[in-house]
C-alpha cells in the first residue's frame, strides 16, 4: 500500500511540475484552409473544441456526404511531439475509416458533387501516444485512481494517457463554401483503463468519439 502511495505521489507530483498528465490543446493551425474563419469557441466549457467556424446551416438539406482523404498536418504548429511517421499514418488511415463508417449511417457515402451533397475535410493536426506503463499504473495506483476519477467527472484527460487533435472543416460540395469548421482533442474517460495499455489506444479511442460527436451534431 505505501509503495502504492509512492508511485501515486510521484505521478501527481509529475502531472503538477511537468503538465505530464495533459496533452497540448489545439491552435487554430495557421495552415488550416480555414484558419482565418476560426474563432475562440465561448461556449465550449469543455475543452474540447476550442476554436470554431459556423454559418447558419440547416443539415438535413444534405443527404450525401463526401469524404476527403484524411490530411496529415505538417505545418510548423503541428502538435505531433515525437510521435513517429507510421503511427501518424496510423491514425490517419484510422480516422478515414471510422469517420466514413459513422457518417454512412446518416449520409450516402459519395465520390462525385452533387445536389444536397456535403464535404468533409479532416487534417490530424497533432497526437499524443500513452505513456509507457505509467498510463496504466496511474490507473490502478490508489492515488492515480483518485486523481483519474476526479477528471472523468469533469469529463477532462486522465494522467499519463494520450490523445488526438484534429481539424473539421465541413463544405457545401457543389458551391465549395464552407459551412462549418472547428479543432479539437479528443480522448478516452479518464477511467478508461483499456485506453492505456498501448502507445496508440488512447488516440484511436479519441478518433471513435470525435467520430460520433460529429454525427451527433450533423443529425
Amino acid at each position: 500500500m505505501i509503495r502504492n502511495l509512492n508511485v501515486g505521489a510521484a505521478l501527481m507530483l509529475a502531472c503538477s511540475a511537468f503538465a505530464g498528465c495533459s496533452t497540448p490543446d489545439p491552435t487554430a493551425y495557421s495552415g488550416l484552409a480555414s484558419a482565418a474563419q476560426l474563432r475562440p469557441n465561448v461556449t465550449d466549457k469543455t475543452g474540447r473544441v476550442p476554436y470554431r467556424y459556423q454559418t447558419n446551416v440547416d443539415w438535413n438539406r444534405y443527404t450525401k456526404i463526401i469524404v476527403d482523404p484524411v490530411t496529415i498536418y505538417n505545418g510548423p504548429d503541428n502538435q505531433f511531439g515525437k510521435v513517429p511517421e507510421k503511427d501518424k499514418v496510423l491514425l490517419a488511415n484510422y480516422m478515414q475509416q471510422q469517420f466514413t463508417e459513422k457518417l454512412k449511417t446518416r449520409f450516402a457515402i459519395v465520390s462525385v458533387a452533387a445536389p444536397a451533397t456535403l464535404r468533409l475535410h479532416l487534417t490530424l493536426t497533432g497526437a499524443k501516444a500513452t505513456t509507457a506503463v505509467l498510463g496504466t499504473v496511474s490507473h490502478i495506483d490508489v492515488a492515480g485512481g483518485l486523481y483519474n476519477t476526479v477528471q472523468a467527472a469533469r469529463g477532462r484527460e486522465g494522467s499519463m494517457t494520450g490523445s488526438v487533435n484534429y481539424a473539421v472543416e465541413i463544405y457545401d460540395a457543389t458551391s465549395n463554401r464552407l459551412l462549418s469548421s472547428y479543432v479539437t482533442k479528443q480522448y478516452p474517460n479518464a477511467m478508461n483503463i483499456g485506453a492505456s495499455f498501448s502507445a496508440m489506444d488512447a488516440s484511436m479511442v479519441g478518433v471513435r468519439k470525435g467520430a460520433d460527436a460529429l454525427l451527433a451534431e450533423l443529425k
